[in-house]
C-alpha cells in the first residue's frame, strides 16, 4: 500500500513528535521509505495539524479540509475550558482575524503569533493567545519541520492558505464514523468518541445501524464494524512487532485493554503525556523501546520467549537498518538476548 494510502486509510496518523509516523509507517508496510512521508510534506500532499482529541496528527490534504471543520467543536471546547479566564474579554472573532492577519506574510512561530498577538490584546499572556488562535483559525505545521532528516522549528500557516483550497463545505460525521470503523473496527460508540474527542455519536451510530455488522464483547458492550471488514481469527498468529511512539493502535479507543493492561499503559502513557514506542507480542503490549542512534534498547516488562526475543532482534536490526543505513557497522541491540 502507498504511504500516502495508508494515512488516509488510518484517518490520520497521530504525530505529537516529529518522526514518530515515520516509524508507524514503517511498522505497516513494506519497503517504506522516508522520502515517501517527507516528499508529501513538501509538495503540500500532506500536513501536520490538531485534530483528533485536540492533538496534532499528520493527514493527507483532503483528510485536512474535511476534517478540521468536523473538530472544530471540540476545540471549541477545550478553548473555553482551558482560557475562559485567561482571555476573558478577548472577542474570539476578533483574535481570529487578527491572527490570520499575522500570517499573512509568512508563516510564524508560536512565539511569534503569540507576541504579534499581544501587540493587539495587551492584557493577555502572548502563549494563551498563540493557542487560543490555533484552537480558531485552521492552522498546519509547515515544513522543514517533520521532514525526514531535517530540523525547524514549529512554525504555522493557515490551512486553507498552505493547501490553497477551502475547507470542505459540509463534511460528514457518518463517513467519520464509517472510516473509524475501516481502521479501527470492531468499535463501541464509546470507542469512537475516545479516538475523536467528539460528543454525541451515539445518534449517527443508530443511523448508521442497518449498514453495519454488530458483535457483543466479553462484557455485553456493543461493537460495531463493517459488514466486509477484516476480522481474523483469534488462532491467526500475531507477529512481534515495535509500534512507533504516539501509534494510533495504543489511542484508537476508549477501552485500551485489548491492547494493552492498565497496569503497563501507566508506564507506556506518561503522566506529562508522552506515549512511549512500545513491543508487541502475540498482538498485546509487552515492552518498550528506545533508539538512540544506532542503538535500540528493548525493556520487556516480563521475560519473553526465546522465539520472541529473537523475533524482537530481528524487527530491532530493521528498524536501525530504515532509521540508520549509514552506521551499519555499529547496530546493536540492547536489554534482550545478552
Amino acid at each position: 500500500m502507498p504511504a500516502l494510502e495508508a494515512v488516509e486509510h488510518l484517518v490520520g496518523l497521530q504525530a505529537q513528535a516529529p518522526f514518530p509516523p515515520y516509524f508507524g509507517l514503517w511498522s505497516r508496510l513494506d519497503g517504506f521509505t522516508p522520502d515517501e512521508l517527507a516528499r508529501p510534506l513538501l509538495e503540500r500532499e500532506a500536513v501536520r495539524m490538531v485534530l483528533m482529541r485536540g492533538t496534532v496528527h499528520l493527514v493527507t490534504a483532503a483528510d485536512a479540509l474535511t476534517l478540521r471543520p468536523l473538530t472544530q467543536p471540540l476545540l471549541d471546547r477545550y478553548l473555553n475550558a482551558a482560557f475562559g479566564r485567561s482571555l476573558q474579554g478577548v472577542d474570539a472573532d476578533q483574535l481570529a482575524k487578527a491572527g490570520r492577519e499575522a500570517l499573512v506574510e509568512r508563516p510564524l512561530t508560536a512565539a511569534e503569533l503569540g507576541a504579534h498577538l499581544a501587540e493587539r490584546f495587551p492584557g493577555a499572556a502572548p502563549g494563551d493567545l498563540a493557542l487560543a488562535a490555533r484552537c480558531l483559525v485552521p492552522l498546519v505545521q509547515v515544513p522543514p519541520r517533520a521532514v525526514w532528516g531535517k530540523a525547524g522549528r514549529t512554525a504555522y500557516a493557515p490551512m486553507e492558505d498552505w493547501l490553497e483550497r477551502p475547507p470542505h463545505p459540509d463534511p460528514s460525521p457518518e463517513r467519520l464514523v464509517l472510516r473509524y470503523l475501516a481502521a479501527f473496527g470492531p468499535a463501541t460508540v464509546a470507542d469512537a468518541q475516545a479516538w475523536s474527542g467528539l460528543t454525541g455519536l451515539r445518534e449517527i451510530v443508530e443511523r448508521l445501524r442497518p449498514r453495519l455488522a454488530v458483535f457483543r464483547d466479553e462484557q455485553g458492550r456493543e461493537l460495531f464494524d463493517l459488514p466486509d471488514a477484516p476480522r481474523p481469527g483469534a488462532d491467526v498468529p500475531a507477529p512481534v512487532r515495535l509500534v512507533a511512539p504516539f501509534d494510533n493502535v495504543l489511542l484508537g479507543h476508549a477501552d485500551r485493554t485489548r491492547i494493552i493492561s492498565d497496569e503497563h499503559r501507566k508506564t507506556v502513557i506518561t503522566i506529562n503525556g508522552q506515549v512511549l514506542g512500545t513491543v508487541l507480542a502475540d498482538g498485546f503490549v509487552r515492552g518498550v523501546w528506545k533508539r538512540e542512534g544506532p542503538v535500540v534498547t528493548i525493556e520487556p516488562f516480563a521475560p519473553l520467549t526465546p522465539g520472541q526475543e529473537e523475533e524482537a532482534r530481528a524487527e530491532a536490526l530493521a528498524l536501525l537498518a530504515f532509521a540508520e543505513p549509514a552506521k551499519a557497522d555499529r547496530h546493536e541491540v540492547r536489554g534482550i538476548g545478552s
